[in-house]
């Protein structure tokens, strides 16, 4: 059974659309590919959101790995700014409470947990490990259905998953949350 580690994207631009990594985020993914080397992963993949690919990147060229990409990483919704800031984020916190509910522009908590799962699902008997880039919501949304609610630490909902935290799943046994200690 493979050991994921579920990185969040490093720190990103604060804008909509599909906004690059600040250069802290990029010193972040650094760090983050020091840590994820001592476990030799055998693979790393992304959500195709520009985050998560450059945060995979880094860590890939660091570890002399190449970046898969997989639509089921991405995020439960993206800011396109097509609509006001204020309402996307309306829904956002719907969507976090009410697992069900569908936003206009994006999955509910629970259809992006299935589709997260069914990646995992996918490479859970590939041997070794493997990076997994990706982000807070959707991750959040997994370790939800996978874990339960009561097993989250504290603010994780509310505040979210922080920049190139790591999360370790054995298989789907989650093992680790938000780790950030390779940032201290």
């Amino acid at each position: 059974m493979a050991i994921f580690y579920v990185v969040q994207h490093g720190e990103k631009e604060q804008h909509a659309g599909d906004p690059p990594l600040t250069a802290a985020g990029r010193a972040q993914a650094r760090r983050t590919a020091g840590r994820l080397g001592s476990f030799e992963p055998n693979a790393v993949f992304s959500s195709p959101l520009r985050r998560a690919r450059e945060t995979a990147g880094i860590i890939a060229s660091a570890l002399g790995l190449t970046v898969g990409e997989d639509a089921r990483l991405s995020e439960r919704m993206n800011w396109d700014g097509r609509r006001p800031l204020e309402d996307f984020l309306a829904d956002w916190h719907t969507a976090a409470r009410h697992r069900d509910f569908v936003p206009p522009d994006g999955d509910s908590s629970h259809q992006a947990a299935r589709r997260f799962q069914a990646f995992l699902d996918d490479h859970a008997q590939e041997p070794g490990s493997i990076v997994v880039c990706t982000h807070g919501g959707v991750t959040v949304d997994l370790l939800r259905t996978l874990a339960g609610e009561a097993s989250l630490p504290d603010g994780l909902l509310e505040y979210g998953v922080p920049p190139c935290a790591i999360t370790t799943l054995d298989g789907l046994l989650v093992v680790d949350i938000a780790s950030v200690r390779h940032l201290r």
